[in-house]
């Protein structure tokens, strides 16, 4: 049975981008385009690992992140924190909320791949 990601970005080109990566790598992928829409994701589907940028509309990541982890039915979700944003403050900031990675953008698919990966102990 595959692992499933939820992809949560609102940059459809990189959503397909990665998405195609982790199909190539036998992973099922969930897609989301608005922090909101991702977190109604997580709760339905309960992903085994969420992907999840900052800046989103709705809701920033930084919230998804925090209301996921505050709960315990999905906290032991890894949530790989993926954004632009790569000041020490952003990466604190994704710490204080319970981020379990931080990657930033552009990114090296095989980092991502990589880190998740070790996350999901495989």
């Amino acid at each position: 049975m595959p692992k499933k990601i939820l992809v949560v970005d609102d940059e459809a080109q990189l959503v397909d981008m990665v998405k195609v990566r982790l199909e190539a790598n036998n992973y099922l992928v969930l897609t989301a385009f608005d922090g909101q829409e991702g977190l109604e994701k997580a709760y339905k589907d309960n992903p085994d690992l969420i992907i999840l940028d900052l800046m989103l509309p709705q809701m920033d990541g930084y919230k998804v992140c925090a209301l996921l982890k505050a709960d315990t039915r999905y906290n032991k979700i890894p949530i790989i924190m993926f954004t632009a944003r790569a000041q020490d403050s952003d990466k604190k900031m994704g710490e204080k909320v319970g981020a379990d990675a931080y990657i930033t953008k552009p990114f090296e698919p095989e980092e991502l791949i990589a880190k998740i990966k070790a996350l999901l102990k495989e």
